[in-house]
């Protein structure tokens, strides 16, 4: 089973070695613009090879895609400090016109992951480039909320002192500032979040759940702040979201996809739950939220919808 990975900097370059630490696949092309730092990557995440699962690394051009059945696209420029996600928008969409038919070309039974910011509009950008290549949308999905929905499951645990693994919990809408956190569907091991607070004698007020809903929505401004780049919690997210391709597991994932209508916004790609399997999206999953809930995912759609028509798709 091999992967590509296409964009060797931080995100890349660590959503390779989270293959390699999950052993996921068993051969990982790099392939980036710039050929020193992809070889210097792949011989670096080698080494951990005989540490961790026996799979093969190496640095490649587009050539060397051929036959991967996932292609996690992490090419692109970085988001600066202060700066949003969606101002990323004009940069990152002339290198996906140039890298995305390549591609296409080269590994033409892929499954696309798109990593790069802002990731529903890329990801919108993506599909269309690959319908227009006779592709169907269905191969082509984003890590959306992927990794905030990780994010508002890890601080729920941390607060109501139970491992995170069991706490079923979604974020929705924009990999961004218009988020939304489903707090009405949040559950802990099948028990709904406000039985268990009751029996736990848990203090979840609003005061809580601000901190924590800013916890989740500020998270990568204050890493960019503090680091410059955020990328261990999106590597791992994108080594999960091949491994759920590889082994077609029919998994449920918070990821973007091309989607008709989400509250009323016609052809807009958002996060919401979905059916991943190996032949990437099967289904989008209703949401039972309560109303304001879906006022602010029809909110966070409409962001979405009016940045993708500034790109002029």
């Amino acid at each position: 089973m091999k992967v590509g990975v296409v964009g060797s900097g931080f995100v890349g370059a660590t959503a390779a070695y989270a293959l390699v630490m999950r052993g996921v696949g068993r051969e990982i092309v790099l392939v980036d613009r710039n050929e020193q730092r992809a070889i210097a990557e792949a011989d670096d995440i080698f080494h951990a090879v005989p540490f961790a699962n026996p799979l093969d690394i190496y640095a490649g051009g587009y050539a060397d895609l051929a036959g991967c059945r996932v292609v996690i696209m992490a090419a692109g420029v970085n988001q600066k400090p202060g700066e949003t996600r969606l101002q990323l928008l004009d940069r990152n969409a002339a290198v996906f016109r140039e890298v995305i038919p390549q591609i296409i070309a080269h590994a033409p039974d892929t499954v696309i992951i798109v990593a790069t910011n802002p990731v529903d509009i890329m990801t919108h950008l993506t599909a269309q480039i690959a319908v227009a290549h006779g592709w169907d949308r269905r191969r082509v999905l984003g890590s959306g909320t992927t990794l905030d929905t990780a994010r508002f499951r890890a601080l729920l645990g941390r607060r109501l002192g139970v491992d995170s693994q069991h706490i079923h919990a979604y974020v929705v809408g924009e990999h961004g500032d218009s988020e939304v956190l489903t707090w009405s569907l949040v559950s802990v091991g099948g028990i709904p979040l406000e039985r268990f607070i009751r029996a736990h004698h848990v203090s979840l007020d609003a005061d809580a759940r601000a901190e924590i809903d800013a916890g989740v929505r500020r998270a990568a401004y204050r890493i960019i702040e503090g680091k410059g780049a955020t990328y261990y919690g999106i590597g791992s997210a994108l080594a999960r979201i091949a491994d759920v391709i590889l082994h077609d597991q029919n998994a449920i994932l918070t990821v973007c996809a091309p989607s008709d209508e989400i509250c009323g916004v016609k052809d807009v790609t958002a996060a919401m739950p979905h059916i991943v399997s190996g032949e990437g999206v099967v289904e989008q999953l209703p949401l039972p939220i309560n109303d304001e809930e879906a006022a602010a995912l029809c909110h966070s759609a409409t962001v979405i919808r009016t940045a993708i028509e500034g790109l002029g798709l």
